[in-house]
């Protein structure tokens, strides 16, 4: 007992003790994060529950089509709801993500899942993979017309009406701090294989390039379907999307589509 220590002893005790919890918890810590260095690549032969999440605003109505096609294919396909109506710290709502992942896991047994960003949820998806441990647990990233670099509506939203402009808005700005801080380095960690899909009329990610994603496999609707004039919002019905979705989110390794697969993947 430390009363039947004298006191010098029992001050180099707990010191020790102090030491052995700051050891521990620095331990706890790299483990959940998955240390400084890359993730493991996660096994890419067993596909677990997709988790597709919402744009900006927060409403799943967009994304309830494409995890009906999803499940058609005996998929687990399950919308996130966002909280804060998906306005909100974009951080908070990739917090938000992980408890969803968690869920998803414990309810199905798989070990890991494949995430579908619609718009700001990309940008949702990027940041719990890389910045909450997300990537020694994800096997694909799919991003469906996310702003990763920003969008120049936000930053008009911003000048002219501040007001209407909250939290989420303000992070997509162009070279925001969160932006800027989420782009430094490797934009694609290592842990999933990453896709983005995106529209070269989108109206909303503005210029729609700023969806490219260094590191993913990047695919524009119109390189697949030169014909296609799908806007930004209908990207989740987009039959054709939605067929490089089922497409990207198989066994085989996610790859560059091409004209040849436009017919295929729209039928």
């Amino acid at each position: 007992m430390l009363s039947a220590l004298s006191p010098a002893r029992r001050r180099l005790l707990l010191a020790l003790l102090a030491a052995a919890l700051v050891l521990v918890s620095v331990l706890v810590v790299a483990l959940v994060r998955g240390g400084d260095g890359p993730a493991t690549p996660v096994a890419q032969d067993r596909p677990g529950p997709v988790l597709l999440i919402p744009g900006y605003g927060g409403s799943t109505d967009a994304l309830q089509s494409l995890a009906t096609r999803l499940r058609a294919q005996g998929r687990d396909a399950r919308v996130v709801e966002l909280p804060d109506g998906g306005t909100g710290d974009l951080v908070g709502q990739a917090t938000a993500l992980g408890v969803a992942v968690t869920a998803a896991l414990a309810g199905t047994g798989a070990t890991s899942v494949d995430l579908v960003g619609y718009s700001a949820g990309g940008v949702v998806a990027r940041i719990w993979v890389r910045e909450q441990g997300g990537a020694a647990l994800t096997r694909r990233v799919v991003t469906l017309g996310s702003p990763h670099h920003g969008t120049r509506l936000a930053s008009l939203a911003g000048s002219l009406l501040p007001g209407e402009c909250p939290q989420a808005c303000r992070q997509l700005i162009p070279d925001s701090d969160l932006l800027h801080k989420l782009n430094s380095g490797d934009e694609t960690p290592a842990g999933p294989q990453w896709v983005s899909v995106w529209s070269t009329v989108d109206e909303v990610v503005s210029p729609p390039d700023s969806a490219r994603l260094d590191g993913a496999v990047d695919l524009t609707v119109q390189g697949i379907c030169p014909s296609s004039q799908v806007r930004h919002s209908q990207l989740p019905t987009d039959p054709v999307v939605q067929g490089i979705v089922l497409s990207e989110l198989g066994v085989a390794p996610v790859a560059a589509l091409s004209t040849s697969d436009c017919a295929r993947l729209g039928s």
